[in-house]
């Protein structure tokens, strides 16, 4: 296919997307089910088994049960994390065209994960469901075809699931259409899912994580590659995410994608540089590279052996906890807060009073934007920091707080993430939205 007929996919902005600190940091736990290092609600507990599941239990020799994720009450009783405790909502929607003729839904693409995946709901979950959904509907699809001996299954660390049925049809990204991409509807959800704006997602992650059983499928970058699609050296796809606090820059804040091209408009407007490249070890399914090092200040911290994941669906920057007290020890009145379960900041601090932070990608540093070191109010006086802990993960966890301080070049085709350090001309520090 021919660079011209290629285009951005421009990010709709969800409008009704509430920053919450405490339930994305929740959500990021769900997600990677890595248990937390700090105190607070969200701990992982062992799972109190009764009557039938004990006895049961008790005859698997050798087997222990796994530790749940759970949200700890003031008075100290243990709960179950609810719809309302997890920031399900998507900060960030692209509108991607599916079947014949084209539905046009509204999905969240997650470089840390590989389902594309839609809402099928039966009457029960749509009862329950956000009144903005849209719905994939593969009998107006001519097009459309169903696998019939496939199904999915998705199970976060808390117990929430989404599962369904998969089938085949026609995507449409940027100008490019994926032939015969697969396409797992979710005909059960739990409440997590249903509340959010979105109708869905589109993973972006290497496919060996991909949920599909008995055969996993491939994801949309590996039909592309497959079929030909994108030419051979731009085996990649592209993410450039800015935000309200931009509004004034010469690109006014606009978030896109692109799938086999680099934008070379941001390029020039990032000073004109070539992209820095990190090899990606794919292993885990993850964009992982090597983040042995990080300064604060001009403080280098060394790290070795250390990694990072960039995701796309992830809120937050997570780090070490090491790494987390080095950075909000600089910052005037910043304290861990036990309640919210995170680091925060005074609102209102002054810019000469934030520090100057950056992560290595491979061998080179690249800085986090300070005007996103404030996520979320979580008082009149303080804001959830943008930074938090990784607690247990064995990586970072690299999301929005660090993409939308670069222009993020995922090379699936050369496995190497690209990177190239945004260039804004202030920074603003007024209060979250």
């Amino acid at each position: 296919m021919s660079r011209e007929s290629l285009q951005r996919i421009n990010v709709v902005p969800n409008r009704n997307y509430n920053r919450q600190g405490m339930q994305s940091y929740a959500s990021s736990l769900k997600k990677y089910e890595f248990a937390p290092t700090t105190e607070g609600p969200y701990q992982k507990l062992p799972t109190n088994l009764k009557g039938l599941k004990k006895l049961l239990q008790k005859t698997k020799k050798g087997k222990k049960s796994e530790p749940v994720l759970r949200k700890v009450e003031d008075d100290g009783k243990e709960g179950e994390i609810k719809a309302e405790d997890t920031q399900n909502d998507a900060m960030y929607l692209c509108p991607v065209q599916i079947g014949t003729p084209p539905q046009t839904l509204n999905l969240h693409f997650d470089t840390g994960s590989s389902d594309l995946w839609s809402t099928l709901l039966d009457s029960k979950t749509r009862s329950m469901a956000s009144p903005a959904h849209t719905s994939f509907d593969p009998k107006k699809s001519s097009t459309y075809k169903k696998l019939a001996a496939s199904s999915w299954k998705i199970k976060y660390g808390d117990g929430s699931t989404a599962s369904g049925s998969v089938g085949t049809d026609n995507v449409t990204l940027g100008g490019l259409c994926v032939e015969n991409q697969a396409i797992e509807l979710a005909s059960k959800l739990s409440p997590q899912f249903t509340k959010g704006a979105g109708d869905g997602l589109l993973g972006l992650a290497w496919g060996q994580i991909n949920t599909v059983k008995p055969k996993r499928v491939q994801t949309p970058v590996e039909n592309m590659m497959s079929q030909d699609d994108i030419v051979k050296d731009q085996e990649l796809f592209t993410c450039y995410l800015g935000s309200w606090r931009d509004k004034d820059e010469e690109d006014k804040g606009e978030s896109f994608y692109t799938f086999g091209y680099i934008d070379q408009d941001v390029i020039k407007r990032c000073g004109g540089g070539e992209p820095h490249y990190a090899p990606i070890d794919s292993s885990k399914g993850f964009w992982q590279f090597k983040s042995e090092s990080a300064t604060v200040n001009g403080k280098k911290i060394t790290r070795p052996g250390n990694t990072a994941i960039a995701d796309t669906g992830t809120t937050l920057a997570l780090v070490s906890d090491g790494l987390c007290k080095e950075i909000y020890s600089t910052i005037p009145g910043a304290e861990f807060d036990k309640k919210h379960q995170g680091w925060t900041l005074p609102i209102g601090t002054p810019e000469k009073d934030l520090p100057a932070v950056t992560f290595a990608v491979g061998d080179k540093q690249f800085c986090v934007q300070k005007e996103d070191f404030g996520f979320a109010k979580v008082s009149k006086e303080m804001q959830y920091g943008g930074i938090q802990s990784r607690g247990d993960s064995p990586f970072d966890i690299l999301g929005d707080v660090f993409l939308k301080s670069i222009y993020a070049i995922f090379d699936q085709g050369n496995k190497r993430f690209g990177v190239v350090q945004r260039v804004e001309g202030e920074q603003n520090l007024d209060a979250p939205q």
